[in-house]
């Protein structure tokens, strides 16, 4: 029998997404200008006011005030209705010095022996259901998203009325054998100006989501996935109504409250581990990127079809507790998801100096990663610039998204016999 499985995205102007972004900004200006600081930078935003926390070890000094208010200013909070806004919202910040309880448990005379920042279990998944080897329904409940954020910054004359706060949600009909047959459900809410009557917002909101939105999005998409759409998708567009009082303002913000969002909407498994504001020493963030970065180049090079990777660490232990594999009886070669398990580890250091090697974590590569998810994106070379209080600039040249790289699938094929 056929079953539903459901995602949800929100956009860069949720208040939990506001304070990813802000603790990835630091994050980004303590690596371009000390990339071996360590940092745990959390944000809270509200009504007109942004609280940073966290610890910090660096040789550098930043300018909190002015990294806040540019990230706020770029998602789009520039006007005073908004109740939150960059030139004006009120930043308190409460960072100190790092433990050295802790960073003595990370810091090591060798560095191939750094120990893990904390303990835990991270988790990698693909599927080769999409191009990009993710879930189809949050794929598609981001695309949503950066279709709408696109035409806010930058086509605002094709829907006028959008302000920054918006979620998504997409629920997709599977065959048994796990195979997507057709888009069932597709909910969006988005904050928007205000209107005289609110019969008519809500009318020409649903129709500009569903004529102008949609289509926008779905022709972008291979064929294949062009299909699912069909005239009996359910649409819920601002299913509540009137949605003007939105982003702090509406509703507080944390950092690391939209892990599912930031990972597999719910396939596969979470460690429980937040990514933003976290420099690359602790595993939650760069053990996620490393199972990710493995799963995915075994689902390319045709070892399974589908693949959840874990590793777990000991604080202050390089070497991980374990990695597992499950392949969901998808795996192409006659060996136990365990063999499979134990050759993956001969091929991928999990040492957590080694990951920061492999995927080039110790540059100012986060901001990206803050909206529309850590996996799944674009692998690119950009170019950043940074300034510090004294008036330096850094420019760096940094390769985004390393951990989507499909660069071990030769040496997984050769290792299994593919």
């Amino acid at each position: 029998m056929s079953y539903l499985f459901t995602s949800e995205s929100v956009s860069e102007g949720h208040p939990d997404k506001i304070a990813d972004q802000i603790s990835d900004a630091l994050i980004d200006h303590f690596m371009a200008f000390d990339p071996q600081s360590k940092v745990a930078c959390e944000t809270l935003v509200t009504t007109g006011q942004v609280v940073l926390a966290g610890e910090v070890n660096t040789n550098t000094y930043l300018d909190v005030q002015s990294i806040t208010r540019e990230v706020i200013r770029k998602i789009g909070y520039t006007k005073s209705e908004y109740m939150f806004e960059a030139n004006s919202c009120g930043i308190f910040s409460a960072i100190h010095e790092q433990s050295q309880d802790i960073n003595q448990g990370v810091d090591r005379s060798s560095p191939e022996e750094q120990g893990a920042g904390d303990q835990g279990m991270m988790f990698g998944y693909a599927t080769k259901e999409t191009s990009n080897y993710m879930p189809l329904a949050l794929d598609l409940s981001h695309k949503i998203l950066q279709e709408m954020a696109g035409i806010r910054h930058n086509e605002p004359e094709v829907i006028d009325y959008l302000r920054p706060d918006a979620k998504s949600q997409v629920t997709i009909e599977y065959s048994d054998d796990n195979v997507p047959q057709r888009i069932d459900t597709i909910v969006v809410s988005t904050q928007h100006d205000d209107f005289d009557t609110e019969p008519v917002m809500l009318a020409k909101i649903k129709k500009d989501i569903i004529e102008i939105v949609i289509p926008r999005l779905k022709a972008k998409l291979p064929a294949e996935l062009q299909a699912l759409f069909n005239n009996k998708i359910q649409y819920h567009i601002n299913p509540t109504g009137k949605f003007v009082i939105g982003g702090p303002h509406g509703d507080s913000g944390l950092t690391g409250r939209k892990i599912i969002v930031d990972t597999y909407g719910g396939k596969g498994a979470h460690g429980g581990g937040a990514f933003s504001g976290k420099d690359p020493s602790k595993v939650d963030r760069s053990g996620a990127y490393a199972t990710r970065h493995i799963a995915k180049n075994m689902v390319a090079a045709g070892l399974c079809d589908e693949v959840l990777v874990q590793v777990s660490y000991a604080i202050g232990v390089a070497k991980p507790c374990g990695v597992f594999v499950n392949t969901y009886g998808t795996s192409k070669v006659d060996m136990t998801d365990g063999e499979i398990a134990r050759k993956i580890e001969g091929i991928f250091d999990m040492r957590p100096y080694f990951i920061e090697q492999r995927l080039k974590l110790r540059n100012p590569i986060y901001s990206e990663t803050a909206a529309y998810g850590h996996m799944g994106r674009k692998n690119e070379v950009v170019t950043k610039t940074f300034r510090a209080p004294d008036g330096t600039t850094i420019t760096r040249e940094v390769e985004l998204f390393t951990w989507e790289k499909l660069d071990f699938v030769d040496q997984i094929k050769s290792a299994f016999g593919l």
